[in-house]
């Protein structure tokens, strides 16, 4: 193995240590509506309200969220593991059928948002960046929902684990 290849490797075992939260990513517009998972995604600046979300440049859904310009962050809660197996490509069920499900509502952009979450964060695509294998998206955010209750789902160790919120299980 090559110490490039080796360096790489050590350098995705240790990202599989940085606990992320899981998110679907939607969009919808003229390219078509589309959704993936990923825990790339990262606050850049309060003023104005700005996500990053990285993408794998492979990824078949770039010229969608492009051309559509738009997108929506679903942070996901603790019960919606299957949605993001769904989104993760992991489970079969196609992509028209995943949004054909009774549990989209549409945002102030006409982009779809996950009932239920934890957060929706819909924003405009102001910039991408190609940063070797992944595009960064820089997103304006223009709506934001924020759920008052709810438990956390992130990806460690390359498995999904809850986390839960000391308060309310407390009060629960």
């Amino acid at each position: 193995m090559s110490v490039e290849n080796e360096h790489r490797l050590r350098f995705r075992d240790a990202m599989a240590s940085l606990s992320a939260a899981v998110n679907i990513i939607t969009t919808d517009g003229p390219a078509g509506r589309c959704g993936m998972t990923a825990t790339a995604v990262c606050s850049v600046t309060d003023t104005p309200p700005t996500l990053m979300v990285c993408i794998n440049r492979n990824s078949a859904m770039n010229p969608v969220f492009q051309e559509n310009g738009n997108l929506c962050v679903n942070i996901l809660n603790h019960e919606q593991e299957l949605m993001a197996r769904h989104f993760a490509g992991m489970t079969g069920v196609s992509m028209e059928d995943r949004f054909k499900w009774n549990i989209w509502n549409t945002g102030v952009l006409g982009q779809p948002q996950l009932q239920e979450t934890l957060a929706n964060l819909e924003g405009r695509i102001e910039q991408v960046q190609e940063v070797g294998t992944h595009y960064v998206y820089l997103v304006e955010i223009k709506q934001i929902i924020v759920q008052e209750k709810g438990h956390g789902l992130i990806y460690f160790k390359r498995g999904f684990h809850p986390v839960m919120d000391e308060n309310m299980a407390i009060t629960a």
